[in-house]
């Protein structure tokens, strides 16, 4: 029989698509406690999923000697604090995005998760599960793509100025960037999933749209490491909204579908230099085994992580290449110059990338 692992969320807004993706894999894991200030909200997601428990003190999930994995969908300031209070607690850790701070959050969450010696820690990028990105991974394996040329990545959401009433968002401070950090990262993911780490990003940000304090507008031009170049857009200010991810290859071109919150998902297409190796494509897509996707697939793949004491589906390196690229973005918007990658502690935005006057005080080891 399966071990079922027992799970305590903490927030009740993004958390929601959490208990769905839990609630397709019952099998898996039993979600007995629910925790969040926001009472009416809570009990509801509580009634809805029949979760037994609701609270509003997080500090008895870490107490809690029946609990096996502690779920964090709360806003991005305080996702360091309750990771680290997880971890020690030697409770499993899923995280929503943006995983961490700074680079030298990420770098300080490494040396507890290694000094703990067993919890593991998941960070959320649910995206990489969409049938439509697995394919494009698959056929990379079966070397049918040849050698990567240009992605183009566009983000082009719309948010108005009710999105902005909730008092955490938008501010430096509590949502810790804008759109590059809070929308495009997903997207921005699936770059480093399928080619690996960025070696230099130029860019452009700017506040276009609603009267906030962070960016929601940004061009970036990526060298990746693996030789090949990227084009990255992203607004909030488009009133159709699209996701659109285009891989160029020496023998494929590989196109998600627009819809601008399951871009990952089919169909995609995969087009081949020439009927002979479109045959060859056509024929590993026809025998492609079809998963579950999104959180679900995240989930299924992190319990057999945690049963089989293998490496999480998404690690603490994945957050660094995508918060590296953040961080380089930002760079370079300030300074009108590319910023090369990695982010070492020696650069000015390692321990932080809010504006100088908003940093708060750091004490990390690392």
């Amino acid at each position: 029989m399966t071990r079922k692992l027992r799970v305590g969320i903490v927030g009740a807004g993004i958390a929601e698509r959490h208990l769905a993706g839990f609630d397709w894999i019952k099998d898996l894991y039993e979600v007995v406690v629910l925790c969040s200030l926001d009472e009416e909200r809570g009990r509801k997601l509580c009634d809805r999923y029949a979760i037994p428990e609701y609270t509003q003190d997080v500090d008895t999930l870490f107490r809690r000697d029946d609990l096996d994995l502690i779920d964090i969908c709360t806003p991005p300031d305080s996702h360091f604090d309750l990771s680290r209070r997880g971890i020690e607690a030697g409770k499993h850790i899923i995280c929503e995005k943006p995983l961490l701070g700074s680079i030298a959050e990420v770098d300080e969450m490494a040396g507890i998760v290694a000094r703990a010696n067993g919890p593991k820690l998941m960070p959320i990028f649910q995206y990489r599960y969409g049938t439509g990105l697995q394919k494009l991974k698959m056929l990379i394996e079966k070397g049918l793509t040849g050698r990567p040329f240009l992605t183009t990545i566009e983000t082009h959401w719309w948010r108005g100025p009710a999105y902005y009433d909730v008092p955490w968002r938008g501010k430096w401070t509590s949502e810790l960037g804008g759109g590059l950090l809070g929308h495009a990262i997903h997207a921005h993911d699936m770059l480093n999933y399928v080619h690996g780490a960025c070696a230099e990003v130029f860019s452009y940000g700017a506040t276009l749209v609603n009267p906030i304090e962070v960016e929601d507008t940004a061009t970036l031009s990526v060298k990746m490491a693996n030789g090949s170049l990227a084009s990255l857009s992203m607004t909030l200010g488009s009133r159709k909204e699209i996701s659109r991810l285009r891989f160029c290859f020496h023998d494929l071109v590989a196109e998600s579908i627009l819809e601008p919150y399951t871009m990952g998902r089919d169909p995609w297409t995969f087009i081949a230099g020439d009927e002979a190796h479109q045959a060859r494509v056509d024929e590993a897509l026809a025998a492609y085994e079809t998963h579950e996707d999104g959180y679900t697939r995240q989930f299924e793949l992190f319990h057999a992580a945690i049963i089989k004491d293998g490496e999480p589906p998404v690690t603490l390196q994945d957050a660094r290449n995508s918060l590296e690229l953040v961080t380089a973005a930002y760079h370079s918007q300030r300074t009108g110059q590319p910023t090369p990658l990695p982010i070492t502690a020696s650069h000015p935005l390692y321990r932080s990338w809010l504006p100088d006057d908003m940093r708060p005080a750091q004490n990390f080891q690392s």
